[in-house]
This record gives C-alpha cells, structure tokens and sequence, in this order.
C-alpha cells in the first residue's frame, strides 16, 4: 500500500502506472474519467506505451434530486439502471428524457475533448482510471459501459477509494488496482497535498498532445439478413479506411471471440475496417453439427459480403478474410467463388482442407496460413492444403504456439503477421502507380484491384 497522501495527481500516476506495468506489452487503452483523471492517464498511457481517450458517462438524476442518481448513460446512449427507479417516480417516459438530455451533454463535451468518436475497444486491453473512488457510482457507470464493448480485459485503477465503493467496483472488473483504502474515507482530495482543479481547456489540450497518432475509430451494429435468419456483428471503420477484413470465427465461437476481436483492433489501428458477426444463430450454435457445416458457414460469410456492398462508405473498399478454424475452410471456399472481390485470406490456426479440394486449387486470393508449431496436426493439414493452393499460399508457423495461441506472445505475433499481410493487399489509399495507369487521387474500384493483384502474382 501506498502511503498517504499523494504529493499530486502525478505522483499518484507514475504509483499507479508501477503497479500497471504488466499491462505494458498489450498497448492498453487508458481510459480517464473526466476531468481530474485525464493527466493522469496521460502519464500512465505513456508510461505503459498506450493509448490515451476519456470514458464519457453522465448519472441520471432521480426527479426533482438530481443529485441523487438512479443510473447512467454512457457515449453509445447505453442506459444503466439502480434497481427499482419508478418507486422514486421515475417512470420510463422521465427516464427516457431524462437520458437523452444528458446523452446531447456527452456528445457536446466530446465533441469539444476530441472533435471525434472515441477508440474502439473491442478486443482491447482497457484500464479505466479516476483520480479516486468515493462513492464509486462514476465508476461503476463508467465500466459497464467499457464492458458493454467486449473488451478483451478490463482494469479498474485508482490511487485511493474508499473499502465499501471498492468491493462494489471488483465485480464488475477483472483487475482492480488500487493503491490504499483509507478508513475513515471522506473525500478524494483530502489524500493529496496539491489537488488543484482540471478545466475542459486542459483535458483538450492533453488529449490533443498525440492527435497525429491517434486514429479515430466508428462503430455500429450490422444485421446481416441470410436465407430467413438476421446475423448479428459489428462493424468498426477507423477514419478513414484503407480496406475492411471480414471475420469468420471458429466452431463453436461467435462475434465476441476473445482472440478474433485482439486481431480485430490490431487491424483497425492499422486503418482496416473490421466486420465481426455470427456465422449462425443461438439456437442454430445449439447443433454442433452445423459448426462443421461449411458450406453452410460459407453462405453466412458470402451473405456479409454482399451486406458490406450495399453500405456506401464500404463498398469500394479491397476486402480481407480472417478465419479460424473451421471459419478458415469458409473463408477459402468464399474466396474461390467470388475471385474478383476477396483480394486476400488469413487463416489463424485454421482447417483449409475442409473447404474441399476443389475450392483450394481454384482460388486465385493472396492466402497466408498461420499455425503454431506446437499444433502439429493442423499444421500437417494446412501445409497439405498449402501445396494444393500454390503459388497463391503462404504459411507462417509460430514457434511453441498451440492450437488457440494462448502462449505468452503467440497471439500478439498472428495479429502482427495478419496485419502485415493484410497491409500489403488491402491498403488502398491513393497513390500514383504508372504500371497501373493510375494518378494521384484516383481510387480503384474493388474489380479493379482485384485484377490488378492477378496482373502483379
């Protein structure tokens, strides 16, 4: 435990950013509650080489108390109810304006931090950081709103909070980090010699610091509509985009694939746009046999395709592949029968040889197989398979991975050969290229390129 009380909010943090350093190979996303945490968390952020953003969510105050919260909305219009707020009087029609009132209050404060959306942070690290807990219902708030977004780990980090709050806030986080738990407690800035206060102008000019590195990110929900059944995913497009990778995921997985959504913010701090979605349903995910269903799986995955082509932001975008496991052979199978869309195929520990041979030998997409070494049977599969798809497949083997790469580094080294692959066929931005015939500013379309990468093989 620390000893009390801090010297400032910046003593507080290099503690902190100490007590966080095993979090420092994941390039977490620090997230500050606004105003008194943003300097903090800019030192933590660099001290753990992350990223730096503030959680934006506004209580909502019970009827003629608005001291007194019955819940919270966050940045997505998210509403987070206390038990039983109509026995205070507010009913769903108060609680409804109440929320859109404070929602317009959180765009505004957004918009005047960073002038953009926030990071995406599915499949990320997140550490969400106060300068204390109290009461604790600001960080409460603040969490279920992180966690509403599929974070692959959740932090909660505070130098200092009262015991009672601090239970309160362990249940909703996989980690706390918190450096004393004084008692009695009576208020935050009571546990520092200098606590002077945070304007607006400070947490934009602290967040503006690193703007050029900073890629903002959109996300919203897809409905993918395939043969009488709505599949759901997410799409998030960092701004702007240089081609988007479609996600299919392995037996027995969904959209919310822990390891697919790690790859996924990796590609999208690389300016990919990323669609998770659900190969099959609940109820159909109810019948293993459909996992193994390939064609099946392939029918979904041509179905997003085709849904990505009636967005108008996205259809002239090149288009990627990431598969795993069975999700892979879909992948493949889809890539051999639309060759003039799919520019390029990831596998991540995948089953190329279900997609038949007939698929592997047509396929004309630029394929890079990633197994790992310790998944000596796969491997086998995939290096068979490679010989059926050349000169058009490549295989990465990483060293002491097993089939999931659960190994200290092993899924961090797929994500980085995976955007490296991807970097290489999808990036589409403007360039000048005269064995093309193109000029700056000019924009292939997706046929296009796709002829273009036959021309260059």
């Amino acid at each position: 435990m620390s000893q009390l009380p801090f010297r400032d909010r910046s003593d507080a943090a290099r503690q902190l950013a100490a007590a966080l350093a095993p979090y420092r190979k994941s390039r977490p996303v620090v997230l500050a509650i606004p105003r008194g945490a943003v300097p903090m968390g800019r030192i933590v952020a660099d001290e753990l080489d992350g990223e730096l953003d503030v959680v934006l969510v506004r209580k909502l105050g019970a009827p003629g108390n608005p001291e007194y919260a019955i819940g919270a909305v966050d940045e997505q219009g998210r509403v987070m109810l206390n038990p039983y707020p109509a026995w205070i009087g507010a009913d769903d029609a108060y609680v409804d304006q109440e929320a859109q009132r404070q929602l317009a209050l959180i765009r505004e404060r957004r918009q005047r931090y960073r002038g953009h959306a926030g990071i995406a942070l599915g499949g990320r690290t997140v550490i969400v950081l106060d300068d204390g807990i109290a009461t604790g219902a600001t960080m409460l708030a603040a969490l279920k709103a992180v966690r509403a977004q599929d974070p692959a780990r959740l932090v909660c980090a505070v130098p200092v909070a009262a015991r009672d709050s601090l239970a309160q806030v362990e249940r909703l986080a996989d980690h706390v980090v918190c450096l004393a738990t004084p008692s009695p407690f009576i208020a935050v800035g009571q546990h520092y010699l200098d606590f002077p206060g945070v304007s607006d102008e400070d947490v934009a000019r602290i967040l503006a610091r690193d703007e050029d590195a900073f890629r903002p990110t959109a996300a919203w929900p897809a409905r993918i509509r395939s043969h009488g059944v709505v599949l759901e995913g997410e799409l998030v497009t960092p701004i702007p985009p240089h081609g988007l990778v479609i996600f299919a995921h392995g037996s027995g997985s969904s959209r919310r694939s822990p390891r697919n959504r790690q790859v996924a913010a990796a590609l999208q701090r690389r300016g990919l746009a990323t669609l998770l979605f659900d190969l099959l349903t609940p109820q159909e995910d109810q019948d293993t046999t459909l996992r193994f269903d390939i064609p099946l799986l392939t029918q979904r995955l041509e179905a997003a395709l085709d849904w990505v082509r009636t967005q108008a932001t996205h259809r002239d975008l090149a288009i990627g592949l990431f598969g795993a496991s069975t999700g892979a052979a879909a992948a493949l199978a889809l890539a051999a029968a639309r060759p003039a869309e799919v520019v390029a195929v990831v596998s991540r520990g995948g089953r190329p040889d279900l997609a038949g041979e007939a698929a592997l030998t047509k396929l004309r997409a630029h394929v890079l197989l990633i197994v790992g070494g310790a998944d000596t049977e796969v491997l086998a599969l995939n290096r068979a398979a490679q010989l059926a798809m050349r000169p058009w497949a490549n295989l990465a083997v990483v060293p002491g991975a097993t089939h999931l790469f659960e190994e200290p580094g092993a899924l961090e080294r797929a994500a980085e050969l995976a955007g490296d692959w991807f970097g290489q066929w999808l990036d589409d931005r403007d360039e000048a290229d005269p064995a093309r015939g193109t000029a700056p500013g000019h924009r292939r379309s997706a046929p296009g390129r796709a002829a273009d990468r036959m021309l260059r093989h």
